[in-house]
C-alpha cells in the first residue's frame, strides 16, 4: 500500500508508458478524450471488416411526445372526457347554473325553487312554478319523529353516529311505502287519464294486477280528516296553474276509492304526483317526451328526498342537542311470539 502523498515510482508507471503499451499490444489508443470518438469508429469498422461483428440497422429513436397540456392549450389535440354535465359551469370567472351566472341568481331574488329549475330540469320555469316546488319542500321537509325516516335517524343519532350517517339512515327507508309513492303516483295517474279510463277501470285493473294505487290512502288522515298539506296544494294549484286536469282525475279517483274504505284518501304523494303532471303540461316549457322522461328519472320523488333531508337533519340536531342516550325499543312494544 503506498503511503500518503506517495507518488509514481518510474517512467513505466506514466500514462504515456502506459499508452504506448497498449498500442504495442494492438488496442487503439486516443491521443485525447476528444480523440475517443474516431478511435470508437476506426475499432468498429476494422472488425466489421475483420468480420468479427455484424453491422445491424441503425433504429432512430422515437421523438418525445408533446405534453398533453400544451398539446390541447394548442388545439393539436382534442382530449377524452369522462363526465358530461350540462347543469354547471365553473370554468369562467364566476359558476353558473344552466347558463344563469350566480351573481343574476342573487340579484334578481332568485329562490330555492329557481335554482331548482335551473339544476334539475335546465330551464328558468314560470314564477308559479317555483313557488309551487317550494311549497312541496316546505310543506314535505317534516313529519314528526314517529314516520320511518326520522325514527331512524333518531335512532342513529342517539347512537352516537356523525350528521351525514344520521341523514343517510332516515333517507334510505325513503320508498314506495314512504315518501317514495309520487313518481308512481304520477306514472299511473298520467296512464289512466290519458287512456281516458274511468276511476272503476282506473282502480280496479290496478287491483287486478295486485297494485295499490299510489297515492292514495293514510294511515291516519280520512274523509272527515283530511290532510291540510293536500288541501293547501290543491287550492294553490287551482288558483295559479293554467291547468289541473291530472288533479282534478285523481279527486275524482279519490271519490271512488273513498266509497271503499274512509282512509283511502288522496294523500300528499298523490297529490305532489298529479299537480307536478299538470305544472310540466300545462306551462308549455316540456315537450311529451321530456315529461316521460322527468317521471321515469324519478325527478318527483327527488324533491321528497330534497325536502325530507333539511327534517331529518333537524332532528339529528335535536337529539344531540337535548343529549339523549343509546335509544333502546321497549320490550312491552313488541310482541314475543313462537308462531307466526
Amino acid at each position: 500500500m503506498f503511503e500518503k502523498g506517495a507518488k509514481s515510482g518510474g517512467d513505466l508507471e506514466s500514462a504515456q508508458a502506459k499508452n504506448k503499451a497498449l498500442e504495442e499490444a494492438g488496442a487503439i489508443v486516443p491521443t485525447s478524450f476528444e480523440g475517443l470518438e474516431p478511435a470508437i469508429k476506426i475499432a468498429f469498422q476494422k472488425l466489421v471488416e475483420d468480420g468479427v461483428i455484424l453491422p445491424t440497422q441503425e433504429i432512430v429513436p422515437p421523438s418525445v411526445p408533446e405534453d398533453l397540456s400544451s398539446a390541447i392549450k394548442s388545439g393539436k389535440v382534442r382530449a377524452p372526457t369522462h363526465i358530461v354535465s350540462t347543469i354547471c359551469d365553473d370554468r369562467g370567472e364566476e359558476p353558473t347554473y344552466a347558463g344563469v351566472a350566480m351573481s343574476t341568481i342573487i340579484e334578481k331574488d332568485f329562490g330555492v325553487g329557481d335554482v331548482i329549475s335551473l339544476l334539475w330540469f335546465k330551464r328558468s320555469l314560470p314564477r308559479y312554478c317555483t313557488k309551487f316546488i317550494e311549497m312541496c319542500i316546505l310543506l314535505c321537509a317534516d313529519h314528526g319523529p314517529c314516520v320511518s325516516g326520522a325514527h331512524n335517524t333518531i335512532v342513529t343519532s342517539r347512537a352516537g353516529k356523525d350528521l351525514v350517517s344520521c341523514l343517510v339512515s332516515g333517507l334510505l327507508t325513503i320508498g314506495p311505502r314512504f315518501g317514495g309513492a309520487i313518481d308512481d303516483a304520477a306514472r299511473y295517474f298520467k296512464d289512466a287519464n290519458d287512456r281516458k279510463l274511468s276511476p272503476y277501470e282506473f282502480v280496479e285493473s290496478m287491483k287486478g294486477k295486485g297494485i295499490r294505487v299510489p297515492g292514495i290512502g293514510h294511515r291516519i288522515k280520512s274523509r272527515d280528516n283530511r290532510d291540510k298539506r293536500v288541501e293547501l296544494l290543491q287550492q294553490y294549484a287551482r288558483s295559479h296553474f293554467p291547468s289541473v286536469k291530472y288533479m282534478e282525475y285523481a279527486v275524482i279517483v279519490e271519490t271512488y276509492t273513498l266509497s271503499k274504505a274512509s282512509n283511502l284518501v288522496l294523500n300528499v304523494d298523490g297529490c305532489i304526483g298529479s299537480l307536478f303532471l299538470d305544472l310540466l303540461a300545462s306551462c308549455a316549457m316540456f315537450s311529451q317526451q321530456e315529461i316521460d322522461e322527468i317521471i321515469e328519472i324519478g325527478y318527483l320523488n327527488g324533491l321528497f328526498v330534497l325536502a325530507r333531508s333539511i327534517g331529518l337533519i333537524g332532528h339529528t340536531f335535536d337529539q344531540r342537542r337535548l343529549k339523549q342516550p343509546l335509544y333502546r325499543h321497549p320490550w312491552e312494544d313488541v310482541l314475543y311470539s313462537k308462531y307466526v
